[in-house]
Protein backbone atom coordinates (compact mmCIF):
# COMPACT_ATOMS: atom_id res chain seq x y z
CA UNK A 1 0.00 0.00 0.00
CA UNK A 2 1.38 3.33 -1.23
CA UNK A 3 2.24 5.84 1.93
CA UNK A 4 2.57 9.37 1.20
CA UNK A 5 6.13 10.71 1.28
CA UNK A 6 6.63 13.28 3.90
CA UNK A 7 9.91 15.68 4.20
CA UNK A 8 11.31 15.31 7.59
CA UNK A 9 10.36 17.60 10.09
CA UNK A 10 7.18 18.24 9.09
CA UNK A 11 4.16 15.83 9.63
CA UNK A 12 1.44 13.99 7.14
CA UNK A 13 -1.33 15.94 6.62
CA UNK A 14 -2.97 12.77 5.74
CA UNK A 15 -2.17 11.17 9.18
CA UNK A 16 -3.16 14.65 11.10
CA UNK A 17 -6.46 13.99 9.20
CA UNK A 18 -7.08 10.89 10.06
CA UNK A 19 -5.86 11.93 14.07
CA UNK A 20 -8.78 14.75 14.16
CA UNK A 21 -11.09 12.42 12.40
CA UNK A 22 -10.37 10.20 15.41
CA UNK A 23 -11.02 13.04 17.70
CA UNK A 24 -13.72 14.24 16.71
CA UNK A 25 -15.49 10.41 17.26
CA UNK A 26 -14.24 10.25 20.57
CA UNK A 27 -15.10 13.50 21.35
CA UNK A 28 -18.64 12.95 19.89
CA UNK A 29 -18.70 9.39 21.51
CA UNK A 30 -18.24 11.45 24.65
CA UNK A 31 -20.96 13.85 23.87
CA UNK A 32 -23.30 11.40 23.74
CA UNK A 33 -22.58 9.32 26.87
CA UNK A 34 -22.79 12.50 28.74
CA UNK A 35 -26.38 13.52 27.03
CA UNK A 36 -27.62 10.14 27.78
CA UNK A 37 -26.65 10.48 31.60
CA UNK A 38 -27.74 13.62 31.57
CA UNK A 39 -30.94 12.13 30.58
CA UNK A 40 -31.19 9.22 33.05
CA UNK A 41 -30.62 11.58 36.06
CA UNK A 42 -33.50 13.72 34.74
CA UNK A 43 -35.32 10.60 34.47
CA UNK A 44 -34.60 9.82 37.84
CA UNK A 45 -35.51 13.13 39.25
CA UNK A 46 -38.81 13.11 38.11
CA UNK A 47 -39.06 9.42 38.89
CA UNK A 48 -38.23 10.24 43.07
CA UNK A 49 -40.49 13.41 42.88
CA UNK A 50 -43.30 11.80 41.22
CA UNK A 51 -42.97 9.00 43.75
CA UNK A 52 -42.71 11.31 46.62
CA UNK A 53 -45.76 13.37 45.68
CA UNK A 54 -47.51 10.81 45.41
CA UNK A 55 -46.44 9.01 49.24
CA UNK A 56 -46.25 12.14 50.75
CA UNK A 57 -49.85 13.12 49.74
CA UNK A 58 -51.21 10.31 51.65
CA UNK A 59 -48.55 10.12 54.37
CA UNK A 60 -46.50 12.24 55.38
CA UNK A 61 -44.05 10.21 57.65
CA UNK A 62 -43.42 8.31 53.72
CA UNK A 63 -39.87 7.32 54.57
CA UNK A 64 -36.72 7.61 51.76
CA UNK A 65 -36.25 4.02 51.61
CA UNK A 66 -39.80 3.65 50.54
CA UNK A 67 -40.18 6.66 48.24
CA UNK A 68 -36.81 5.11 46.37
CA UNK A 69 -38.78 1.91 46.24
CA UNK A 70 -41.79 3.36 44.81
CA UNK A 71 -39.58 5.51 42.11
CA UNK A 72 -37.49 2.23 40.75
CA UNK A 73 -34.32 3.60 42.57
CA UNK A 74 -31.44 2.59 45.32
CA UNK A 75 -31.45 4.82 48.41
CA UNK A 76 -28.02 6.09 46.29
CA UNK A 77 -29.16 7.05 43.26
CA UNK A 78 -31.76 9.16 45.18
CA UNK A 79 -29.47 10.86 47.90
CA UNK A 80 -27.46 11.17 44.26
CA UNK A 81 -29.94 14.10 43.60
CA UNK A 82 -31.38 15.27 47.03
CA UNK A 83 -28.90 15.28 50.03
CA UNK A 84 -31.46 14.97 52.71
CA UNK A 85 -34.94 14.00 53.24
CA UNK A 86 -35.86 17.37 54.16
CA UNK A 87 -34.17 18.53 50.41
CA UNK A 88 -36.92 16.14 48.86
CA UNK A 89 -39.42 17.65 50.54
CA UNK A 90 -38.78 21.15 49.59
CA UNK A 91 -38.85 20.25 46.16
CA UNK A 92 -42.06 18.54 46.45
CA UNK A 93 -43.02 21.42 47.79
CA UNK A 94 -42.29 23.48 45.30
CA UNK A 95 -43.80 21.82 43.03
CA UNK A 96 -46.86 21.56 44.39
CA UNK A 97 -46.93 25.29 45.07
CA UNK A 98 -46.49 25.91 41.66
CA UNK A 99 -49.05 23.61 40.52
CA UNK A 100 -51.37 24.91 42.81
CA UNK A 101 -50.31 28.96 41.71
CA UNK A 102 -50.84 27.92 38.23
CA UNK A 103 -54.37 25.96 38.75
CA UNK A 104 -55.47 28.52 40.86
CA UNK A 105 -54.45 30.99 38.37
CA UNK A 106 -56.89 29.39 35.70
CA UNK A 107 -60.26 30.01 37.68
CA UNK A 108 -62.31 32.76 36.50
CA UNK A 109 -62.13 35.82 39.62
CA UNK A 110 -64.59 38.19 37.36
CA UNK A 111 -68.37 38.97 37.68
CA UNK A 112 -70.16 38.35 40.75
CA UNK A 113 -67.83 38.21 44.08
CA UNK A 114 -70.00 35.57 45.60
CA UNK A 115 -69.94 33.53 42.51
CA UNK A 116 -66.29 34.15 41.75
CA UNK A 117 -65.30 32.94 45.38
CA UNK A 118 -67.65 29.73 45.13
CA UNK A 119 -65.60 28.55 42.06
CA UNK A 120 -62.07 29.78 43.87
CA UNK A 121 -63.16 27.69 46.77
CA UNK A 122 -64.14 24.38 44.70
CA UNK A 123 -60.54 24.65 43.01
CA UNK A 124 -59.07 24.73 46.34
CA UNK A 125 -60.62 22.01 47.47
CA UNK A 126 -59.61 19.92 44.70
CA UNK A 127 -56.44 21.19 45.20
CA UNK A 128 -56.16 20.30 48.84
CA UNK A 129 -57.41 16.79 48.43
CA UNK A 130 -54.95 16.12 45.66
CA UNK A 131 -51.79 17.05 47.82
CA UNK A 132 -53.62 15.88 51.50
CA UNK A 133 -50.51 15.27 53.72
CA UNK A 134 -48.28 16.80 51.78
CA UNK A 135 -48.68 19.82 53.86
CA UNK A 136 -48.28 18.37 57.03
CA UNK A 137 -44.54 17.21 55.37
CA UNK A 138 -43.54 20.29 54.35
CA UNK A 139 -44.77 21.55 58.10
CA UNK A 140 -42.89 18.99 59.42
CA UNK A 141 -39.64 19.44 57.39
CA UNK A 142 -39.27 23.22 56.58
CA UNK A 143 -39.06 26.45 58.44
CA UNK A 144 -41.78 28.50 59.61
CA UNK A 145 -41.47 30.92 56.84
CA UNK A 146 -41.38 28.40 53.63
CA UNK A 147 -44.64 27.21 54.95
CA UNK A 148 -46.21 30.94 55.18
CA UNK A 149 -44.85 31.97 51.54
CA UNK A 150 -47.02 28.40 50.67
CA UNK A 151 -50.15 29.88 51.78
CA UNK A 152 -49.40 33.57 50.50
CA UNK A 153 -50.69 33.55 46.91
CA UNK A 154 -53.84 31.39 47.56
CA UNK A 155 -54.87 33.68 50.37
CA UNK A 156 -53.33 37.28 48.71
CA UNK A 157 -56.46 35.69 45.86
CA UNK A 158 -59.39 34.88 48.57
CA UNK A 159 -58.39 38.15 49.66
CA UNK A 160 -58.81 40.24 46.58
CA UNK A 161 -62.75 39.04 46.28
CA UNK A 162 -63.23 39.35 50.04
CA UNK A 163 -62.37 43.20 49.77
CA UNK A 164 -64.33 43.40 46.73
CA UNK A 165 -67.28 41.60 48.16
CA UNK A 166 -67.39 43.51 51.27
CA UNK A 167 -67.15 46.76 49.32
CA UNK A 168 -70.46 45.83 47.25
CA UNK A 169 -72.37 44.89 50.13
CA UNK A 170 -71.89 41.01 49.29
CA UNK A 171 -69.72 39.93 52.08
CA UNK A 172 -70.22 40.69 56.00
CA UNK A 173 -67.77 43.44 56.96
CA UNK A 174 -68.59 43.67 60.58
CA UNK A 175 -65.65 41.39 61.25
CA UNK A 176 -61.98 41.87 60.52
CA UNK A 177 -60.91 40.44 56.74
CA UNK A 178 -58.14 38.94 58.66
CA UNK A 179 -60.99 36.71 60.58
CA UNK A 180 -62.92 35.64 56.99
CA UNK A 181 -59.82 34.65 55.96
CA UNK A 182 -58.91 31.77 58.39
CA UNK A 183 -62.90 31.24 58.23
CA UNK A 184 -61.95 29.92 54.64
CA UNK A 185 -58.81 28.15 55.27
CA UNK A 186 -60.81 26.12 58.20
CA UNK A 187 -63.47 25.03 56.16
CA UNK A 188 -60.88 23.69 53.39
CA UNK A 189 -58.91 21.96 55.88
CA UNK A 190 -62.04 20.85 57.90
CA UNK A 191 -63.70 18.88 54.61
CA UNK A 192 -60.08 17.21 54.13
CA UNK A 193 -59.77 16.12 57.25
CA UNK A 194 -64.08 15.13 57.18
CA UNK A 195 -62.98 13.23 54.17
CA UNK A 196 -60.16 11.36 55.65
CA UNK A 197 -62.05 10.41 58.00
CA UNK A 198 -64.92 8.84 56.03
CA UNK A 199 -67.81 11.55 57.46
CA UNK A 200 -67.78 12.97 53.62
CA UNK A 201 -67.27 11.73 50.27
CA UNK A 202 -64.62 13.37 48.07
CA UNK A 203 -67.89 14.37 46.03
CA UNK A 204 -69.81 16.44 48.25
CA UNK A 205 -66.87 18.27 50.02
CA UNK A 206 -66.25 20.93 47.08
CA UNK A 207 -70.21 22.01 47.42
CA UNK A 208 -70.14 21.84 50.78
CA UNK A 209 -67.19 23.94 51.57
CA UNK A 210 -68.84 26.76 48.60
CA UNK A 211 -71.79 26.53 50.56
CA UNK A 212 -70.38 26.35 53.96
CA UNK A 213 -68.29 29.44 53.39
CA UNK A 214 -70.31 31.31 51.76
CA UNK A 215 -72.79 31.00 54.07
CA UNK A 216 -70.29 32.48 56.74
CA UNK A 217 -69.40 35.44 54.79
CA UNK A 218 -72.49 36.31 53.04
CA UNK A 219 -73.93 39.62 54.55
Amino acid sequence: MATTPTTPGTTSTTGAADRAQDDTKDGTKDGAKDRTKRADAVRNIEAIVGAAIRLLSVDPDASINEIAKAAGVGRVTLYGHFDSRATLVREVADRAIAQTDESLGQVDLDGDPREALGRLLEATWHLTHRFGALVVAASQALPPEEIRRAHEEPAARVRGLLERGRAAGDFRDDMPIVWQLSVVQAVVHGASLAVHRGEISADQAPSLVRDTTLAALTA
